[in-house]
C-alpha cells in the first residue's frame, strides 16, 4: 500500500485495503494512514474523508497524521470548511496539530476565499503553542490579495520578523499583487524595489504594472515594462495586458496599438484581455475601424467575448456608425456570444445618435424579453 502511495495509485492502495479482510490481515492506523495519503495525493477528498470515517468503526483510532492528509486533501480543492471542521475534529480527540496540519487549513481558506478563516487560524496558533512558518503567512497572505485585503496583506508581511520568518519571494508577489488590487501604486513600487535585482521577477513586475494601471500611472506602467527588458525579465500576456489597460485608462490608444503590435517581436500571443483593453482604447476616441480591426483578429483567434463585443460596438456608437453597431449584435447571436445590457445600450445609442427611432424601439422590445433595461437603456431610448 506504501508503494502504491508513492507510486500514486490511490486506486490500487485502495483495492488492497478492501483486500485484507479476506485474507485474514487487520488494518491497522499505519495502513489507513498510508491509504488516505495515496487518496489525498491523488485529490480523492470525498474518499480520504469516508476513509477517515471508517477508522473508528473498524477499531482504529484515527491520530494525527490521518488528519493531517485529510485537511492537506481538502486544502487541494478549496473546501475549507471541511477543512476547519477536520482541524475542530483534531483538538476534541485532544491530538496535538502541528504546522502542517494548520498550513493546510490557512491554505484551504486562501483557496476557498475564506480570508477571515485564514487570519482567525493565524492568530491560534500561538495560543495551541504551534509554531508559524513562511508557509503559513504566504497561505494567509494570498488569502488576502485574493479577497482584496491589502492592508492585511502588509500587516501580515510587516509581522513576519515577530516569529522569525524570513519572507520569500511567493510572499512578496502575493503582498504587490495584494497592493495591486487596492491601487496602492506607490507601495507596490517600494515592495518591488526592496532588494535590489534580487526580487525582480514576471509576476512581481506584472502586478506592480497592475497597480499602477489601477492607479492610472500609465508613464510608471510603461517604465516598468522598459525596465523588465532592462533587466532580462521576460514579460507575458499578463503583463502586456496590465501595461495596455494602463495606456487604455490614460487615454493613450496609439501607444495601446504600438504596445499591442510590439509583442509579437518577442513572441507573447495576445489574449481576450490584452485585445479589449486596446479596442477599449479606441473606443473612447471613437476609432470604430480600428477596433473593428481588433475584433476580426481576435475572431480568428477565437477569443472575441462580451467585453470585446461591447467595446467595438460602443466604437462604432462614437462614430456614428449605427448599421456596423446593429451587424455586430447580430453577430455576437450567430456565434453564441451573449448580448449584455451595456451591448443593447450602446446599439440604441448608436441609433439615438442617427434617428434611428424605429430601431431604438425595436431593439428595446427585443432586450425587455431578454434583459432588464436600465435608467440609461430609456434614456437612450427617449431621446
Amino acid at each position: 500500500i506504501s508503494a502504491c502511495q508513492k507510486g500514486g495509485q490511490w486506486q490500487l492502495a485502495l483495492n488492497l485495503l478492501n483486500l485484507m479482510p479476506h485474507a485474514n490481515v487487520i488494518a491497522d492506523e499505519i495502513t489507513y494512514n498510508a491509504v488516505i495519503s495515496a487518496c489525498e495525493t491523488g485529490g480523492q477528498w470525498q474518499i480520504v474523508l469516508d476513509l477517515l470515517g471508517l477508522m473508528p468503526k473498524a477499531t482504529v483510532a484515527p491520530d494525527k497524521i490521518a488528519y493531517s492528509a485529510a485537511i492537506s486533501a481538502c486544502e487541494k480543492v478549496g473546501e475549507w470548511t471541511q477543512a476547519l471542521r477536520l482541524l475542530s475534529d483534531v483538538h476534541s480527540r485532544r491530538l496535538t496539530p502541528d504546522t502542517v496540519s494548520y498550513n493546510a487549513a490557512i491554505s484551504a481558506c486562501e483557496k476557498g476565499g475564506c480570508w477571515r478563516g485564514a487570519l482567525a487560524l493565524l492568530r491560534e496558533m500561538p495560543e495551541r503553542e504551534v509554531l508559524q512558518d513562511e508557509v503559513t503567512y504566504s497561505a494567509a497572505i494570498s488569502a488576502c490579495e485574493k479577497a482584496g485585503q491589502w492592508r492585511w496583506g502588509i500587516f501580515l508581511l510587516s509581522s513576519m520578523p515577530d516569529v522569525a520568518a524570513e519572507p520569500n519571494v511567493v510572499i512578496y508577489n502575493a503582498a504587490i499583487s495584494a497592493c495591486a488590487k487596492g491601487s496602492q501604486w506607490q507601495l507596490a513600487l517600494k515592495l518591488l524595489m526592496r532588494d535590489g535585482d534580487a526580487a525582480l521577477n514576471q509576476i512581481a513586475f506584472s502586478a506592480a504594472i497592475s497597480a499602477c494601471e489601477k492607479g492610472g500611472q500609465w508613464q510608471i506602467a510603461l517604465s516598468l515594462l522598459q525596465l523588465m527588458q532592462d533587466k532580462v525579465v521576460a514579460p507575458d500576456d499578463v503583463t502586456y495586458s496590465a501595461a495596455i489597460s494602463a495606456l487604455e485608462k490614460g487615454g493613450q490608444w496609439e501607444f495601446a496599438l504600438h504596445l499591442l503590435d510590439s509583442m509579437k517581436f518577442v513572441a507573447v500571443l495576445p489574449n481576450t484581455v490584452t485585445y479589449n483593453a486596446a479596442m477599449s482604447a479606441c473606443e473612447k476616441v471613437g476609432e470604430w475601424k480600428l477596433a473593428l480591426s481588433l475584433l476580426d483578429l481576435m475572431q480568428g483567434a477565437s477569443a472575441a467575448d462580451t467585453v470585446s463585443y461591447n467595446a467595438a460596438i460602443s466604437a462604432c456608437e462614437k462614430g456614428g456608425e449605427w448599421q456596423q453597431a446593429i451587424a455586430l449584435l447580430a453577430s455576437m447571436q450567430s456565434k453564441g456570444v451573449p448580448a449584455d445590457t451595456i451591448t443593447y445600450n450602446a446599439v440604441i445609442s448608436a441609433c439615438e445618435k442617427c434617428a434611428q427611432w424605429h430601431l431604438a424601439l425595436d431593439l428595446l422590445g427585443t432586450m425587455q424579453q431578454l434583459l432588464a433595461p436600465n435608467r440609461i437603456t430609456y434614456n437612450a431610448a427617449i431621446s
